[in-house]
């Protein structure tokens, strides 16, 4: 689906709106916006080892932490964050963030986001839902691992401490083949 009406994609306190999808740019580039309220919950620590992720600071501070080094994001500022980094971000200002994602190659769409809400929606993830959402292929695709909980924080969602963590585990190293979840 082509989003040229800028869809928006709710993921827990997060909204995203993708601006060129894969199938725009031939696969070379996924580009999206994204908003992150002051003190949301946000994503668990993560990397991703079939793409590298740019981020552009359009309004506010985005913290982002890539292998253990804060980095500072701001308007006009930007971070490359390369296969295999493990990172996350926060807002910790007064002050809602929007950032502009460029994902190359653009293998990262908005079907990943729309099953990641599915999952937190349904008050996940429990491992039947996490499962149900891998083996759809399309989630386990995007080549995105998680550490272990205790990697996690309370400013992740979901946070360890109350729900469950997964990884993402890939028992192949064809990036075509569906990978495996773990709950934890």
């Amino acid at each position: 689906m082509t989003t040229s009406m800028r869809e928006e994609i709710k993921v827990g306190e997060l909204a995203i709106r993708f601006l060129v999808e894969s199938e725009q740019s031939a696969g070379s580039v996924t580009v999206f916006e994204f908003d992150v309220p002051a003190g949301a919950k946000v994503p668990v620590p993560h990397s991703h080892d079939g793409y590298e992720e740019t981020i552009y600071g359009l309004e506010g501070v985005l913290t982002w932490i890539i292998d253990g080094v804060p980095i500072d994001v701001g308007p006009g500022e930007a971070v490359c964050i390369g296969r295999g980094a493990v990172h996350h971000f926060d807002n910790t200002g007064e002050v809602d963030a929007k950032a502009l994602a460029v994902v190359t190659p653009g293998i990262l769409g908005p079907d990943y986001f729309r099953e990641v809400a599915a999952v937190l929606d349904s008050g996940g993830p429990p491992a039947r839902a996490v499962d149900e959402v891998a083996y759809g292929v399309p989630f386990s695709r995007r080549r995105i691992s998680v550490p272990p909980p205790s990697a996690c924080s309370a400013t992740t969602v979901p946070p360890c401490a109350s729900a469950t963590c997964f990884t993402i585990a890939s028992p192949r190293p064809d990036p075509g083949i569906p990978r495996a979840v773990e709950a934890r």
